[in-house]
């Protein structure tokens, strides 16, 4: 169907990055990274100059490439079909997982916000319904979920900047150094025990090439909205996350499912607290809301260049995919009751780890077809000599991210990302070969 839909602006398409970054990256974070301790700022800072390289190496793409489809597009220069289908196939799957994972960390929030004490499968049912409320609002298109974005990130925007920088103020060197390696982890098994989460945190910077196809001006807009929403998101998240780890004890973060609101009610009062939950939650919702905008962007672009069933290419007046969006809506209910777990902070960091390994392999597929798509469209050699360096890092960083998130997650990540490749084979080369030798015999017959 072909529509009017207006699409977003590059302020809008930046906010969303920082949406999908901040407004879900950052909230349970502190109590994860309590049980690893303070030590972990030094997987932030990994994490940062990595997240950072890959933002630069998908702006220097999406300053050239002319193909549709986001990362599948990226991937196509070098691996033809093929890497289009797996890039994005591998893409979508993580934000599957990841939109569960946010939901969950809003339903944590909320249970501590109005006092109430939820069993396992009661998260599950009231994540259920988070994301299908979440799907539903992005029925009325590209430039509602875009300024809707823009009022609920102040959510966790304000929350996290007020604490980066007043937040020093209740700040204590000899309580963030009492927490420094409460496990007393060797230096490089501490700090690879944080790298999947501190990743995870900026999941979402390639997500302006995920939705090229629903802003103006994509070739100049998504190199800035790329850039900008990372390195403004990294900042945010050293500062924030390291003061509350100086204001509030190790074992009261590690225990708490509203870290901010701790630390809020630990600086102010209980009063001060709830307003912060309250706000993180409606900001979670806010970036929901961007992570099932972008979902099902990724699977309308696939279907509309006949990698994914026609149905998620199909749209109403306001350029929404009703029908895709409620097939994969389906797909995160049966997710969010299957990963059911009683720690909710183990329901969230198993889901993060799966969530990682599945989003890296689309990265690494991009960086390898960086050199090849910059030569394609014309760019000047030197371009190309400059990214080396930034390539390299890049797939060591990646490499090292899929090492860090353990066995079990690489097992279930890889899996997934074999049977992908298994039904790329039968769907567009065995059967269309099957198809043709029965043209042919029947022709001879």
């Amino acid at each position: 169907m072909k529509t009017t839909a207006k699409k977003m602006s590059v302020f809008q398409l930046t906010t969303l990055v920082a949406a999908n970054m901040l407004g879900a990256g950052i909230i349970m974070l502190p109590t994860n990274l309590a049980a690893v301790g303070t030590i972990s700022i030094l997987s932030w800072l990994v994490t940062a100059v990595g997240a950072l390289v890959l933002a630069h190496i998908f702006a220097q793409a999406g300053m050239f490439n002319t193909k549709p489809g986001g990362m599948g597009g990226y991937s196509e220069y070098k691996f033809g079909r093929t890497g289009h289908f797996m890039a994005n196939y591998a893409y979508s799957i993580s934000l599957v997982i990841a939109n569960v994972a946010i939901a969950v960390s809003a339903v944590g929030y909320g249970a501590v916000l109005f006092g109430l004490d939820l069993n396992p499968w009661q998260v599950s049912e009231i994540t259920v319904v988070l994301l299908w409320f979440a799907a539903i609002l992005n029925f009325k298109g590209n430039r509602f979920t875009g300024r809707l974005s823009n009022i609920t990130v102040w959510g966790s925007i304000v929350p996290v900047f007020l604490i980066s920088t007043i937040g020093w103020f209740w700040f204590s060197p000899e309580l963030y150094m009492t927490a420094w390696n409460p496990n007393e982890l060797p230096f490089f098994d501490a700090v690879s025990e944080s790298i999947s989460l501190t990743l995870w945190a900026f999941l979402g910077f390639e997500s302006a090439a995920a939705n090229a196809d629903a802003v103006e001006n994509p070739k100049k807009n998504v190199p800035i909205a790329t850039f900008v929403g990372t390195l403004a998101v990294a900042v945010i998240y050293v500062l924030s996350t390291n003061v509350m780890a100086g204001i509030v004890p190790n074992l009261d973060l590690l225990n708490s499912t509203a870290p901010f609101g701790l630390t809020y009610a630990t600086m102010f009062n209980d009063t001060v607290g709830k307003i912060v939950m309250a706000s993180m939650v409606i900001s979670c919702c806010g970036a929901l809301l961007c992570w099932q905008f972008t979902l099902s962007r990724v699977f309308k672009s696939c279907a509309e260049e006949g990698y994914f069933p026609k149905v998620f290419a199909r749209v109403n007046s306001n350029d929404a995919p009703v029908r895709g969006v409620f097939i994969l809506l389906l797909v995160e209910t049966a997710l969010a009751m299957m990963t059911a777990d009683e720690s909710l902070r183990q329901q969230f960091e198993n889901l993060v780890n799966l969530a990682v390994v599945t989003n890296v392999f689309p990265y690494i597929l991009c960086i390898l077809s960086l050199n090849t798509l910059l030569k394609t469209e014309g760019a000047h050699l030197s371009r190309n000599e400059k990214m080396i360096p930034f390539s390299i890092f890049g797939l060591a960083y990646c490499a090292y991210a899929i090492y860090a998130c353990g066995d079990i997650a690489i097992i279930g990540g890889f899996s997934t990302i074999a049977l992908g490749y298994v039904i790329y084979q039968v769907k567009f080369v065995i059967l269309p070969k099957l198809q043709a030798q029965r043209s042919v015999q029947r022709t001879i017959d």
